[in-house]
């Protein structure tokens, strides 16, 4: 299979442009035949917000002005991340054909591709087999504690993902942590307990030893590769497609309409 295509952005990006990539990839996905699968990362730090949280509840906004964090919110839900020093992953598709037409049987063959990925590595990963009651329910950053189908290592939450539907076309992104920043996401969120920020980790941190940007990239896509049994076409943006991104980047994403008040643009279109 060949339908398959990579966006793999070796150098760090702004967080409102990456957040408009991926929904601009979820809407090309409705349009096409194609899987779109992306990597890349972030030129600042950056707390992302699940796109129905309440900003004042989750994150303090006067401690990310004084850190220099950025804040953008997403288009899928979940709860606050804090992107920095990590891969970020993101699979756009129609094809219920491979991923089922459900959130939950897309979600865990994700998993397993990014499980698959993490084991040749050389870490134990797995899928969580639930989620807390108690943390379903709460305000508490995303890795504060792992959540049914998504990937852990010793028990630790490595993957942080969530995903956005419309009919069967689909858009999952995740976080994964090469190096831990208790600190700063203690500093900037809410709720967080010291204790279980003690069990927070990351590929680093699990493998013993640094782990890159490039080397963790290159084992997640043959990670992919292997439990989809595909081939990968690798692509970059087109000019008119950075056009594209960049209107919806200023439209919604770089809009505090949207990061602040979560009030959905009208009119983009492409």
């Amino acid at each position: 299979m060949t339908d398959w295509e990579l966006i793999y952005d070796r150098e760090p990006l702004p967080g409102s442009w990456n957040m408009a990539v991926d929904e601009y990839l979820f809407l090309l996905a409705q349009r096409s035949k194609k899987t779109y699968l992306r990597f890349y990362t972030w030129l600042r730090p950056t707390a992302s917000l699940g796109c129905s949280q309440d900003i004042n509840r989750v994150l303090n906004l006067e401690e990310c002005r004084r850190r220099g964090v950025d804040v953008v919110r997403r288009m899928t839900g979940g709860k606050l991340v804090l992107h920095h020093l990590e891969v970020t992953y993101s699979v756009a598709s129609a094809r219920a054909d491979l991923f089922t037409a459900t959130l939950d049987g897309s979600y865990r063959l994700i998993s397993e591709a990014l499980v698959r990925g993490l084991r040749l590595l050389g870490l134990p990963a797995e899928l969580a087999a639930s989620t807390p009651a108690a943390y379903a329910r709460s305000h508490l950053p995303c890795f504060a504690y792992p959540a049914r189908n998504e990937v852990e290592i010793n028990g630790k939450k490595a993957i942080g993902s969530a995903q956005k539907r419309s009919g069967l076309s689909f858009l999952q992104h995740g976080s994964i942590p090469l190096v831990k920043e208790v600190e700063l996401l203690s500093a900037i969120s809410y709720g967080l307990d010291p204790a279980r920020a003690e069990s927070m980790t990351s590929l680093s941190d699990e493998l013993g030893k640094p782990v890159s940007y490039a080397l963790a990239v290159d084992h997640l896509v043959e990670g992919f590769k292997q439990q989809f049994q595909v081939e990968l076409t690798e692509r970059q943006l087109m000019p008119e497609e950075s056009k594209i991104v960049a209107r919806l980047e200023n439209l919604k994403y770089a809009s505090w309409n949207w990061t602040g008040e979560k009030a959905e643009p009208s009119g983009f279109d492409f």
